[in-house]
């Protein structure tokens, strides 16, 4: 575990760092997976996009659902999630809750579980790609990288989203989801020796959406009733509504709205102090803080805002290498 401080670096390109980098060893490519949530599906899609073009990152980091992603793909599990998210519904994402009123609403032990039985847990320092996570310190607030021990826990402290999961004991200290002081871990990966960084940022265009989103259309309202719903909707009853055309959102909107504020402003600023050399941002706003059954989607986007961006990230294309 590592407490850490970040750093200013001025802006760079692809085509400068590999300018500078011409004739000497090969630019080190790092991929930052951003916090987002359900958005964070997005990931996988950017990863397969990345692979088409000839773009192999040498280190992968990530942020909240950007670390479990990321764990994945250093771990080579990439395709095995894959097929696990495009196969859940409603009901399965239910299923992998575990309700707890101590420290969050959500335990997650269940989801943990699943990746323990299915994806195989190694020490970090074994994983065939180099990684690491970030997550926040409850107590002091500091910014914590995670890049030893067991990957699955440092998975499970990364994505502890305040009053939804429960927070992580490491080493002494109590961890909670890294959204909260590095939504887009750059900085990261400089530390680990990136030359050429790419960042995911899932939460680009949140801001302004609606409270309501439309419906999932492959979400069947009888799944959602006796736990979704009541999380979603029942809680909002606790405050009068006053108009039928505006109703009062639930409690679990307003979080997550919260959340995807404090992330966004986090994520900017530290953007700005820290500039990748390429951003990918799809776009998701669309997508719920629970909408992990909406994969399909979400990995299409993913798949889409990186062909936004090919133009820039031709230059690291490695198949004649």
């Amino acid at each position: 575990m590592t407490l850490i401080k970040g750093a200013l670096r001025p802006s760079t390109t692809i085509q400068a760092v590999m300018a500078k980098g011409a004739g000497q060893s090969k630019p080190r490519i790092g991929l930052a997976l951003g916090s987002g949530s359900a958005r964070g599906w997005a990931h996988i899609g950017v990863i397969r996009a990345l692979e088409k073009a000839g773009v192999r990152p040498d280190i992968v980091c990530g942020t909240s659902i950007g670390a479990l992603v990321g764990a994945a793909y250093a771990a080579g599990e990439l395709d095995r999630l894959e097929r696990f998210v495009l196969g859940l519904r409603v009901a399965d994402v239910v299923g992998l809750m575990d309700v707890s009123l101590r420290g969050g609403v959500l335990k997650g032990d269940r989801l943990m579980d699943f990746f323990r039985r299915d994806v195989a847990d190694r020490p970090i320092e074994a994983l065939p790609i180099p990684f690491a996570a970030v997550a926040t310190s409850l107590r002091t607030g500091a910014e914590v990288w995670l890049r030893r021990g067991s990957t699955l826990d440092a998975v499970r402290a990364s994505i502890a989203l305040p009053a939804l999961f429960a927070p992580v004991r490491w080493e002494g200290s109590l961890l909670v989801d890294g959204g909260l002081v590095n939504p887009v871990p750059v900085s990261l990966a400089r530390a680990m020796g990136a030359d050429v960084v790419i960042a995911v940022d899932l939460g680009s265009d949140v801001l302004g959406r609606r409270f309501r989103a439309p419906p999932a259309p492959e979400a069947p309202a009888g799944t959602v009733q006796k736990w979704m719903r009541q999380l979603h909707q029942n809680l909002s009853a606790l405050a009068q509504e006053k108009s039928v055309a505006e109703p009062m959102p639930s409690i679990l909107d307003v979080l997550a709205t919260c959340m995807d504020i404090t992330q966004v402003r986090v994520a900017r600023s530290r953007l700005a102090g820290e500039p990748p050399e390429a951003l990918v941002a799809p776009r998701l706003a669309r997508l719920r803080l629970l909408d992990f059954h909406r994969a399909k989607e979400a990995i299409e986007e993913g798949t889409r805002a990186v062909e936004r961006v090919a133009h820039n990230l031709s230059a690291l294309d490695d198949r004649e290498s």
